[in-house]
């Protein structure tokens, strides 16, 4: 089978297509025939060898895959020969306390696909019977590579840990993004008013129809006001109820600062790894919560599909492109040209 090899980190990174033996499902797996597979910004800071704890020399990436399973292993029974499917981002075991209770992203003995085993940047890939969700055959593949990372992702923080409520502003940074375009959406569609924050003017645009009610620009000139200020501006001087943070580091202090009394601050992405400084009294005085979010469960997969199928969220997938391509993938999402997910079809 062929699949996408990091030979060298770096920006650019070397990175090869090769010819790898079609894996065999062991018990309580599934051979799965990638169809497609999202492009994430997790991929980008391996490939440019910012992120390497945890990342096994050689690993085949890619965690946002959908597929047809073309195999099974012993004693699998959830899933068919044949079945379209897409995965959670962690291979789970499905039995541990954590996998009962409905959080499979977080499975005690749980390992990251495309991170600490082989994922979808490839024509096969092999996933735990457990952290396979079947799909109608109606469904299309391409826009199902993403339901779980960034849409699933995006729909736990928006609606399970910042519980947005109608009427709440919420902010949303990197809006032009894979989280953000999503998180756009789901707060729209839960009532929120959005403020999009995004440094591509050229997605203005698009997130106004995706549902922002207003788009701030971030990382403009001197001239330019802090979007913390017209954050303020437009909610009296009351700042956002919600922020969900797809960025991290390198705008924490206008997002701290963009956040109102009794807010919620939802980190959802980290692009540079840099420490930030706040004051703890600010914490105290303000009232606020700051909440971290990852990874998404088959149920909330699930609730992405039933929302896609009844219109109130669209996958935003702007580009598909063949594994031999994956150079322009890094070179658009280092610039920040994409709007929403590239998605790799490995199978041309």
């Amino acid at each position: 089978m062929r699949a996408l090899i990091v030979e060298k980190p770096g920006l650019p990174p070397n990175l090869v297509v090769k010819d790898l033996p079609v894996p065999v499902p062991e018990p309580g797996e599934a051979l799965v025939q990638v169809a497609a597979c999202g492009f994430c910004h997790h991929d980008l800071l391996v490939m440019t060898g910012v992120l390497r704890r945890g990342v096994n020399p050689g690993i085949v990436l890619g965690h946002e895959l959908a597929g047809r399973v073309a195999d099974v292993g012993e004693g699998v029974t959830s899933v068919s020969a044949g079945d379209r499917v897409v995965s959670i981002l962690t291979n789970a075991c499905g039995r541990c306390d954590r996998c009962l209770q409905g959080r499979e992203h977080r499975c005690r003995t749980g390992v990251g696909i495309g991170h600490g085993r082989h994922g979808g940047f490839a024509e096969y890939v092999c996933v735990a019977e457990s952290s396979l969700v079947v799909l109608p055959d109606t469904v299309d593949l391409t826009e199902a590579a993403i339901f779980a990372c960034p849409m699933g992702v995006a729909l736990q923080a928006v609606k399970q840990v910042a519980q947005v409520q109608p009427g709440e502003t919420v902010l949303v940074t990197g809006a032009g993004g894979g989280l953000g375009t999503h998180a756009v959406q789901i707060a729209a569609a839960l009532g929120g008013r959005v403020l999009a924050v995004t440094s591509s003017p050229e997605k203005v645009e698009a997130l106004e129809k995706l549902g922002a009610a207003e788009v701030l620009e971030a990382g403009g000139s001197e001239e330019t006001l802090d979007f913390s200020e017209l954050v303020m501006a437009f909610t009296e001087d009351e700042g956002a109820d919600v922020v969900i943070d797809t960025v991290g580091s390198p705008l924490f202090g206008s997002t701290w600062q963009s956040l109102g009394q009794f807010g919620r601050l939802v980190l959802l992405g980290e692009v540079a790894g840099q420490p930030v400084r706040i004051n703890l009294a600010e914490i105290v005085f303000r009232d606020a919560q700051i909440l971290g979010s990852s990874g998404v469960s088959r149920a909330l997969v699930q609730e992405v599909f039933e929302m896609v199928s009844q219109g109130t969220l669209r996958p935003v997938a702007s580009r598909i492109l063949p594994l031999e391509e994956a150079a322009i993938a890094v070179q658009e999402l280092s610039n920040r040209s994409v709007l929403g997910r590239i998605v790799l079809a490995p199978g041309g």
